[in-house]
């Protein structure tokens, strides 16, 4: 049996998602870059990044909408189903800053989908905004 489900009917427009916190560090970084199979300089190598213009390696956009989903579903539970992800980058996610996840529900339509605007946070500003479409289980429903 599944626990921990976000019910449709329990959902309301303007409720806020908890807060969630995550270190950025360097090795956090660069797997994720190579697991993503993104091999751009300035996501794994300091010294190329900084020839490039940057203070360090930084987040790459794969690993960020990875994250937005973890942070969504993660509310939602595992039996949401995740319909859209739009997201936009701002500033970059350096090693050694944490980025603040915060969401809140901006629609519930007919087919049990709900939409939730996303906003992540580190020290320079807004790292990433969007809005994420899940779909949710209905009241006596399986999925």
């Amino acid at each position: 049996m599944i626990t921990n489900v976000k019910r449709y009917e329990d959902v309301a427009v303007g409720e806020e998602l908890p807060e969630l916190r995550i270190p950025l560090t360097r090795t956090m970084i660069v797997a994720t870059a190579i697991a993503s199979r993104d091999y751009q300089d300035v996501h794994h190598d300091p010294s190329l990044a900084v020839e490039r213009g940057s203070k360090d390696v930084f987040m790459n956009i794969l690993t960020t909408n990875g994250l937005v989903d973890r942070y969504v579903t993660g509310w939602a539970g595992p039996a949401a189903v995740v319909k859209a992800i739009k997201i936009r980058l701002g500033a970059p996610n350096y090693p050694g800053d944490t980025m603040v996840l915060t969401g809140t529900v901006t629609a519930k339509h007919d087919d049990r989908r709900v939409e939730i605007a996303v906003r992540g946070v580190n020290e320079i500003g807004p790292h990433v905004t969007g809005t994420v479409v899940v779909r949710l289980p209905g009241q006596g429903s399986d999925s």
